[in-house]
């Protein structure tokens, strides 16, 4: 169940960023960048969605790499709404862009290469639907995110989520360049350990009860209440994922948080 006030706030400013958007004249700054196709398919879910035991993904496509500053610095360039002294403060945050030299450019502390971020999920859907694309949903990030380098579906596999821990304990105030990590299955790169990503429907998982749902035990609020309906209580980097997640709003930036936009495709391609 999705918090019903804070939804209601994002959605409606979903709506205003898309009356923008045609004002703006949003474009494609630059041509898209290689796209994976991923076939579609089920999975057991992290949390069950409202009763499910496996929800169902459609053929889709995403970037094989995060958008980095590079390509971010083209679109604000093209849209220059989208700039650091020119967003509006109901879609982005005062930290949007901080690290930036500027407002059309990148300095010292931004490499061209690098995957962008101090992002909002407004500028980032923005982006995406500047190239004719999208943010992908939870349900297709987490998809993709279960595979390993050999197969589409292992969630805990051991070089996998030694890797990832070994990202959770460590700083990483200087990021990497995009493309660096070795291809999963799918031939997606840096889905995990380099940045945290947007995804359309961030906040649709509800992983605390609420405390004005008095239907259930009250303990539950307080001991193990977001592990209650998870599906693998062992999966700590689904947790720290979810729960990431849960903290965000739509106007909110974050140092190592970017993105990577998805395509929609028609069947049987």
């Amino acid at each position: 169940m999705i918090p019903a006030a804070r939804w209601s706030s994002t959605l409606l400013l979903s709506a205003l960023l898309a009356s923008a958007a045609t004002a703006w004249g949003q474009r494609a700054p630059q041509p898209a960048p290689d796209l994976r196709v991923i076939r579609g398919g089920e999975y057991r879910p992290f949390y069950r969605l409202r009763g499910r035991e496996r929800v169902t993904v459609r053929a889709f496509a995403l970037d094989a790499r995060p958008v980095t500053n590079e390509r971010f610095l083209a679109f604000v360039r093209a849209n220059p709404a989208w700039q650091r002294t020119r967003v509006r403060r109901l879609f982005a945050d005062q930290d949007y862009l901080a690290h930036w030299a500027g407002d059309a450019e990148l300095g010292p502390s931004a490499r061209p290469s690098q995957p962008v971020t101090r992002v909002s999920w407004f500028a980032a859907r923005a982006f995406c639907e500047a190239q004719g694309r999208r943010l992908p949903t939870e349900a297709e990030w987490e998809y993709v995110a279960r595979a390993s380098e050999r197969s589409p579906d292992a969630p805990r596999d051991p070089a996998t989520t030694a890797r990832i821990l070994a990202w959770y304990g460590r700083p990483n105030a200087t990021l990497e360049d995009v493309g660096a990590s070795r291809p999963n299955y799918w031939g997606l790169h840096d889905l995990h350990a380099l940045v945290w990503e947007w995804v359309e429907d961030f906040n649709s998982a509800l992983v605390v009860t609420d405390s004005r749902d008095n239907q259930g035990p009250g303990i539950a609020r307080f001991c193990g209440a977001a592990s209650s309906g998870a599906a693998d209580v062992g999966d700590y980097v689904a947790f720290m994922r979810y729960a990431f997640r849960q903290s965000l709003r739509g106007s909110y930036t974050v140092r190592n948080l970017g993105f990577r936009c998805a395509a929609d495709i028609a069947p049987g391609e």
